[in-house]
């Protein structure tokens, strides 16, 4: 019997959407976007071993007080069947590839679920590059980025490994380079948000398209004081429509002394950047001493730093 080789541990980063721009709706039912994302130091870990039966199964740990201390709300019930995205990329993967055998996945969870951080995109990608290495597949990134694309919209970019606009409805990825180093603060409040609510209240535009290019030029040429003003989320509005915690957490955020702070994704988490880790940890310290004396409008709190972790 041929040995199967040994498991792979890899971790799978948070994302932040520093632009977003919602442009004309698709043919396909999807809307066309333009979005400057970076990756954060706060990220899942998923332990990958291969099994000799074919199938995929997943279990899931928390290992973080994001999710399970303070922000044990932030913990919301995530599927470990075929609806969980790390289940479907992984099974696709081996139909795709022809492989018969299987995966064992041990999911540790520290990025909030339905928060807009990516944590479901990422985890999926993630595996997809584990499984790839783990059944010695010859597959380019863009080949499996692009089988990511199937399975959701926001996967392909996690192939990027760093700074990247992500266009089309999330499957057209460029890479970015010569960012400054930055931080953030995340926060999220106790309840999540449905992608799809989000999306259905939102009023698409065209004067957007560009708008990720002009803000990273900003950011090479000025650093985070010229960008502030051009960090923008067409989706913050029907978010704080349907979530009055948004309005209160981004304000709670400025607050503590956080500036621009912004929506990523569809939310429900809130950030700001920030120029050092130092004060980013002195924000999130302010913004946790107002959850600790009974504000609900903030549930979790991290800082964290703009890159692959």
């Amino acid at each position: 019997m041929t040995s199967l080789p040994a498991g792979l541990t890899v971790l799978a980063p948070a994302k932040l959407n520093l632009s977003l721009a919602v442009l004309a709706r698709r043919a396909d039912g999807f809307h066309e976007i333009e979005s400057l994302m970076v990756p954060v130091s706060l990220a899942d870990t998923l332990h990958v071993t291969p099994t000799p039966a074919p199938g995929v199964s997943l279990t899931l740990a928390y290992d973080d007080p994001l999710v399970n201390g303070p922000g044990a709300a932030l913990a919301r019930e995530i599927p470990t069947d075929g609806r969980n995205l790390v289940v479907r990329a992984a099974e696709k993967l081996a139909g795709e590839a022809g492989i018969t055998t299987g995966l064992q996945v041990t999911l540790v969870k520290r990025i909030p679920s339905a928060a807009g951080l990516g944590g479901g995109s990422s985890d999926a990608a993630a595996v997809i590059m584990a499984a790839a290495r783990l059944w010695k597949l010859d597959w380019s990134r863009d080949r499996l980025a692009a089988l990511g694309a199937t399975i959701g919209s926001d996967i392909p970019w996690f192939f990027a490994a760093g700074p990247a606009i992500a266009s089309g409805r999330g499957e057209r990825i460029e890479p970015v380079d010569g960012l400054p180093d930055l931080s953030a603060v995340i926060a999220c409040p106790a309840a999540g948000l449905s992608t799809a609510a989000v999306y259905g209240r939102c009023i698409p535009r065209e004067e957007g398209r560009g708008s990720s290019r002009r803000l990273a030029e900003a950011l090479r040429a000025g650093g985070l004081a010229a960008a502030e003003p051009l960090l923008t989320n067409d989706l913050e509005p029907p978010a704080r429509a349907l979530s009055p915690q948004i309005d209160r957490l981004l304000t709670a955020i400025a607050d503590a002394g956080g500036t621009a702070p912004r929506l990523t994704g569809s939310g429900s988490a809130c950030f700001c950047l920030t120029s050092s880790l130092a004060e980013a940890e002195a924000i999130a310290a302010r913004l946790s001493s107002r959850r600790d004396a009974g504000d609900d409008c903030c549930a979790a709190v991290v800082a964290a730093c703009c890159r692959n972790p």
